[in-house]
């Protein structure tokens, strides 16, 4: 079968920095390439080049058997590459079809065709099962429906092949569905599709091939059907993984959080905690399962100052800090590890020194009288890059310039070096590969049994089974249930996830399922 795509010894090189090591990467005509790689391998790096946004230092680029040199973006699109990129490239304040022509506007008479376009969108949408609405307003569309206004302005441009960069890792369960089912509509329409990811999961189901990158060097490429998930996690960090982290039998000692009767409302005044209660005691990880957009987003918010709790309370060490300044909640003994961690973790132009020191810059040791003491500060950034095995060439890169895996690795050092009594660790592994994953979890268990508290929130019941040692499901901003996570299971956790409460029936039924 012909190759649509051949990468063929490609070399990119930062500084001393060798991102891609003459990387061999063969696309076939129809088929779904996944692109498997820890964070920082490589991988986004490499499809940059085959995008045309960064150039190479070496190698040659085939495309449907033509040597061809790809300079930017435009002629990307001209030879029928397309890319749907991680964080997307919209803007809020446009219209879906507004986003999709821009840069290459059609005009009538002398002015933008917004009409022609728009039915133009609406075909091909409907051809593709997108579904998606021309005129909406991206700020009003979630994040799945914003994934499908990238994968359109692609398939309007006229791409043949499609890259998507790490693409469920901020899409709900039932998002990662649909967005599967809607890359196989496109292999079905003549499609080809490089998939990057580090989900071996998603990869055993959607994948045809898979190429393995370690470190910036090709591995090797192997049917999916002659492989399994263990096969290729060995293949993608060097070591064998463990995909359930082992942990002793917790021991909780005395109460150190409290929410009692919480009510916050979202940003329309429409209430999303609705009397909420819940405690944690030291010594344990007390897991939040739930869908997305039950109430999650707000009670991280309101607990850490980002957002008024209108009634109700907060209280650590039986101390109140309800409504505190941020700043006065994280002295209180509160640690925080964001769901967003661009957003909310860290200041992208910063070093990753100074992001480290970003919580306790304004007092000793690293501040005397408003001075920073960068020695010190870098000093700490070495010690938890050292610790954390956060890759990067050294404590003065710039954290934008991380993977997000190891962005991630900088935030958690950071908050669990400030040894708070309280951990919130809120989907602390999105978009993390598996290698990070285990050496995540395996640090959240640590806090546990060092003594601390751990508040975990996650969309992923896995990593809800794995890590908690109880689970409180929430439903429509209440706290359903809460269960044990030894004596629960993943149909259990769905039913009460749909705001079912469990009867004996349900339970039993759920653990007959379970067992067939």
């Amino acid at each position: 079968m012909e190759h649509v795509i051949e990468m063929l010894n490609i070399r990119k090189v930062f500084g001393n920095f060798v991102a891609n090591d003459n990387i061999t990467l063969q696309v076939k005509k129809g088929e779904i390439h996944a692109l498997l790689g820890e964070n920082g391998a490589g991988k986004s790096t490499l499809m940059n080049v085959l995008f045309g946004l960064y150039q190479p230092d070496g190698g040659e680029i085939r495309v449907k058997g033509k040597s061809v040199n790809i300079t930017d973006p435009n002629v990307a699109n001209d030879l029928g590459i397309g890319m749907v990129h991680q964080h997307f490239m919209l803007v809020d304040n446009f219209t879906v079809t507004e986003n999709i022509i821009l840069g290459s506007e059609p005009t009538k008479r002398g002015s933008i065709d917004i009409k022609t376009a728009s039915e133009e969108i609406a075909r091909i949408s409907k051809n593709y099962g997108l579904d998606v609405d021309p005129y909406a307003v991206i700020s009003d569309i979630s994040v799945g429906m914003q994934q499908r206004v990238e994968i359109l302005k692609t398939l309007y441009r006229g791409a043949e092949i499609l890259i998507f960069d790490e693409p469920t890792a901020t899409l709900t369960p039932q998002e990662i569905t649909e967005l599967i089912q809607i890359m196989k509509r496109l292999i079905e329409e003549g499609k080809s599709i490089i998939l990057i990811t580090h989900k071996l999961k998603e990869i055993m189901e959607v994948a045809d091939r898979v190429t393995v990158i370690r470190r910036g060097k090709g591995i090797g490429t192997v049917n999916v059907s002659e492989t399994n998930p263990t096969e290729l996690a060995s293949l993608m960090v060097g070591r064998d993984v463990e995909f359930t982290t082992e942990k002793r039998q917790s021991n909780p000692k005395e109460e150190v959080f409290r929410i009692s009767d919480l009510l916050v409302k979202d940003y329309r005044g429409v209430e999303k905690i609705k009397g909420l209660n819940l405690s944690i005691r030291r010594g344990e990880i007390l897991g939040i399962a739930g869908v997305d957009g039950n109430g999650q987003t707000e009670l991280i918010e309101a607990i850490t100052g980002l957002r008024k709790v209108e009634s109700g309370s907060i209280t650590l060490n039986n101390k109140d800090i309800t409504n505190l300044r941020p700043r006065k909640i994280t002295e209180s003994g509160i640690g925080h590890i964001p769901q967003d961690r661009h957003k909310h973790g860290l200041v992208l132009n910063y070093s990753v020194g100074e992001n480290v020191a970003l919580q306790s810059y304004y007092h000793a040791p690293y501040s005397k009288a408003g001075v920073l003491n960068y020695k010190v500060i870098y000093e700490k950034a070495r010690e938890i890059i050292s610790q954390y095995d956060v890759r990067t060439q050294s404590e003065y890169e710039l954290a934008r310039a991380l993977s997000g895996g190891n962005q991630q690795k900088v935030i958690i050092g950071r908050e669990v070096e400030r040894n708070p009594d309280l951990l919130i660790a809120a989907q602390p592994t999105r978009g993390l590969d598996v290698g990070a994953i285990e050496f995540i979890h395996k640090r959240l268990i640590e806090q546990r049994d060092n003594g601390k508290a751990v508040l975990l929130i996650s969309f992923e019941l896995d990593e809800i089974l794995n890590v908690s040692d109880r689970i409180a499901v929430i439903f429509e901003g209440e706290i359903i249930d809460i269960v044990d996570a030894k004596h629960t299971s993943e149909q259990e956790l769905g039913l009460l996830m749909a705001g079912q409460k469990l009867t004996k029936d349900s339970t039993v039924q759920s653990l007959q399922k379970e067992g067939e």
